[in-house]
């Protein structure tokens, strides 16, 4: 399965345990209680499911679904 934008935002809401709708694609996740343990814990999650390349760094710079898409290679 290709990782997508709402799939992206469904894995994210589901280790914060809230609602896809509730989490929103351009702003910053830290504010929704994303922290750096659950960052490396999707990323790595991503890395065996979808094969993502993406450096931890580059999700910390811009903590945002619409900054990530693009480095996690969503479709």
């Amino acid at each position: 399965m290709a990782l997508t934008l709402e799939l992206i935002r469904h894995d994210i809401a589901d280790s914060l345990g809230e609602d896809p709708a509730d989490i929103p694609v351009d702003e910053n996740l830290l504010d929704h209680g994303l922290d750096s343990v659950r960052i490396m814990a999707l990323l790595e999650h991503w890395r065996r499911e979808h094969g993502v390349e993406a450096a931890f760094a580059d999700l910390a710079e811009r903590p945002a679904i619409d900054a990530w898409a693009p480095l996690l290679g969503a479709s």
